[in-house]
């Protein structure tokens, strides 16, 4: 696959727009409703849909299977991911309105992270062909690990990354509007929202290394892995929104997941021994998807919407109207 430089060039400022428009259609902080949600994420997924159907027409039906089949493996290991966005969140009890803000600058950073891992990917296996038997073992382990710790939630507040930003970077239990910083007492420090969006990054570079191998599974094409990649992730925030008070309902979605990682991971493996055609990877993975998602939803039928509950004790509030008119007066304008 010849991609020309205008090529790159043209996705990546296609990207900065959406998410331009996007930042522009949420410059205000506001709790997103259903319908917003719902709006958004059809957006988004059209857009992921429609530069495939692209793809197919440019590059012919080889290739376009392999970028849906990406599509396909990074948008739903982006459901495990906004789970646990669901959790840090309930965790750290962040108001719905600052949510949003949040989410946006962790796609962001998350788009910014995955480019410099699919290059690394790339000229890993353009060099070392064997990188891929690391791969491959790396997505089988990480699958087995899923099954055994699928109904493991871990406490954000108590994680070694959330302890040591704080040994760092002094740091305040108190919600200042959007806010990540603010100077009170004549001190710089951050808001608990800074260390959410830290948390939000990290568990983001962790998906990533499970993630970025399984799309190299379906396609060795840098430009595809990207693509797939950007166009699963910028949908993310509306699905959060969309899906945050339903994770109740998907108790086999991390047994599809795992399934996927382990079948990529066994694939990935026997490339030297077995072709398996893309359409054949891309069946099982709708295949498995389609069955962990549906049987969730018949197995919790009935269940309504439910908030995520914190997995430790609330620690964080917001300012009260002292405290902000106790900052400098443009900051206590801006928080408001």
């Amino acid at each position: 696959m010849n991609v020309p430089l205008w090529a790159w060039l043209s996705v990546v400022a296609v990207i900065l727009v959406m998410l331009a428009i996007d930042l522009v259609a949420h410059r205000t902080a506001h709790v997103i409703s259903l319908r917003e949600a719902a709006g958004w994420s059809i957006f988004w997924v059209a857009s992921g849909i429609s530069f495939g159907v692209s793809i197919w027409l440019l590059f012919g039906g080889e290739l376009g299977q392999q970028y849906f089949a990406g599509f396909l493996i990074e948008k739903s290991l982006a459901i495990d991911n906004v789970f646990v966005w669901a959790i840090i969140f309930a965790s750290f009890g962040v108001p719905a309105k600052y949510q949003h803000r949040i989410l946006f600058l962790g796609v962001l950073g998350a788009l910014v992270f995955r480019g410099i891992f699919i290059a690394a990917g790339a000229t890993l296996i353009e060099s070392f062909g064997w990188i891929l038997y690391v791969f491959a073992a790396l997505l089988v382990v990480t699958g087995i690990q899923m099954l055994r710790r699928r109904n493991e939630h871990a406490d954000p507040t108590q994680s070694r990354i959330y302890r040591a930003f704080r040994r760092v970077v002094p740091t305040t239990d108190v919600f200042y509007g959007q806010r990540l910083v603010v100077r009170t007492g004549g001190v710089l420090v951050a808001t608990p929202l800074l260390a959410v969006l830290v948390l939000i990054e990290f568990t983001d570079i962790i998906f990533a290394i499970d993630s970025i191998p399984a799309i190299f599974a379906v396609t060795d094409e840098a430009f595809l892995v990207f693509t797939a990649n950007a166009f699963a992730i910028l949908g993310l925030r509306a699905m959060y929104f969309l899906l945050a008070d339903l994770i109740h309902r998907f108790i086999y979605l991390k047994i599809g997941l795992a399934a996927i990682l382990i079948w990529v991971g066994v694939k990935m493996a026997l490339h030297d021994l077995v072709k398996v055609p893309t359409t054949v990877s891309l069946a099982v993975i709708i295949v498995i998807l389609a069955a962990a998602v549906g049987a969730s939803l018949i197995a919790t039928r009935g269940q309504g919407r439910r908030a995520v509950e914190p997995t430790g004790a609330q620690m964080f509030r917001d300012a009260t109207p002292d405290e902000v008119a106790s900052l400098s007066p443009v900051v206590a304008r801006r928080t408001r």
